[in-house]
């Protein structure tokens, strides 16, 4: 960070931070304890390599590209001058995330720091219409986080024995058990692994309101947000009838980390590029790169059937409605395929469930891909657009009522 040019400072530190955190993977699990997840140096190392190569490459943005040549995004965050070492250290090993993150801007952080955090997002709330705001409390949010985080850890150490994952792969099971039976319990052993990352990620995110960091202004509604740095929305994720939202919603600091280092640099080949970076960054587990190799074409996929098929259904309400319940039993589905190795973590068992399912979720996705056209008909695109724009116009109708209420 000191001696590097304002160039290359992000590739650097990228291949650095990623290098390190690669050997240290490698020698966790293949050295250490393969096979057996504990609690050790991989969380906060991923978390901290999070945090460095966000920074470099702000910083680069800041100081080492011109102002027009950045998206909006990274114009809001981009640094205009090299930390100190002390603001540097701090950035890193804070108390509130050093353990689970959530990995942050380093920009809000020092705002937070100099007591600027709060009063931004004020100001910025009264500038959209809201004259008389007090000064926000994160007890309500923080106590309401807890108990969402309690919940989940009940629910979890309740459900994840009467739904092992290993049991997928049982011989007995897979021979004697129809295919859809054991379609169904695979669904119901990803659901009970899920509520321990809510639970993570969650109380990670308490603990940085309980310290007075996440405050994000002020809703349509009028109601203070605390979800600047949040990891995750439950709700979203479980009604999730896209593949995108599902992912939108599922460790979003780290889907935005991935987005700024990875998906808004590449080239091409970005959607590819940016799920293989996930691979890397959550270790040599061969499950994870099944995996995340599996998202590619799933996610190509859903965006073809969305693109040509879409528009047919969303002409009336109950239309709407079907379609809807369809592409979540769908999302649900094609989720808990992909994740599965995820879970098991070894290629063994990863390639045995696949079998037994007989590769039927790539089978229908590469399918898509060739039939199908990547972009939709003219015609269909200009009444997505004449439907999305009417979408658009009840919103801001709504929004106004809501303001004058």
């Amino acid at each position: 960070m000191i001696t590097a040019s304002v160039t290359n400072i992000h590739r650097y530190s990228f291949i650095m931070a990623m290098g390190y955190l690669t050997l240290c993977q490698i020698n966790r699990v293949y050295i250490f304890n393969y096979g057996i997840l504990s609690t050790d140096f991989s969380g906060p190392l991923m978390i901290i390599t999070q945090k460095i190569t966000t920074l470099a490459f702000q910083l680069h943005d800041g100081l080492g590209r011109s102002f027009k040549s950045l998206t909006k995004d990274q114009q809001q965050y981009s640094i205009k001058k090299k930390p100190s070492f002390l603001e540097y250290l701090s950035y890193h090993l804070n108390f509130m995330s050093v353990l689970a993150g959530p990995c942050s801007n380093f920009q809000d952080y020092i705002a937070f720091i100099e007591g600027r955090h709060i009063q931004s997002k004020l100001l910025n709330s009264k500038a959209n219409g809201y004259t008389k705001l007090p000064n926000p409390s994160p007890n309500e949010v923080v106590l309401y986080k807890l108990c969402v985080a309690a919940a989940c850890l009940v629910v979890f150490l309740t459900f994840t024995k009467a739904f092992p994952i290993l049991y997928v792969v049982d011989e007995t099971f897979i021979n004697k058990t129809p295919f859809s039976i054991r379609l169904g319990y695979l669904y119901f052993a990803t659901q009970v692994c899920k509520p321990k990352y809510y639970f993570a990620w969650t109380l990670a995110d308490a603990v940085n309101n309980a310290a007075g960091y996440g405050f994000n202004g002020v809703d349509e509604k009028g109601k203070f947000r605390w979800d600047l740095i949040s990891n995750l929305n439950i709700w979203n994720i479980e009604t999730a009838t896209s593949f995108k939202m599902y992912i939108d919603n599922w460790n979003i600091q780290t889907a935005a980390w991935l987005k700024r280092v990875c998906y808004d640099r590449a080239p091409k080949y970005r959607t590819g590029l940016t799920f293989m970076l996930s691979g890397v960054w959550h270790g040599a587990y061969p499950g994870y790169y099944f995996t995340f190799v599996t998202a590619i074409p799933v996610m190509l996929a859903a965006r073809a059937m969305r693109n040509n098929f879409r528009h047919f259904f969303i002409t009336s309400t109950s239309w709407k409605f079907l379609y809807d319940t369809l592409t979540w039993i769908a999302t649900q589905l094609a989720i808990c395929y992909t994740v599965a190795p995820f879970v098991l973590l070894a290629a063994g068992p990863s390639i045995q469930l696949y079998k037994s399912l007989y590769f039927y979720l790539h089978v229908v996705c590469f399918l898509a891909l060739i039939v199908l056209p990547t972009k939709p008909s003219g015609r269909a695109f200009s009444k997505g657009l004449e439907i999305n724009h009417s979408e658009e116009k009840q919103n801001s109708a709504d929004n106004t009522k809501n303001h004058l209420s």
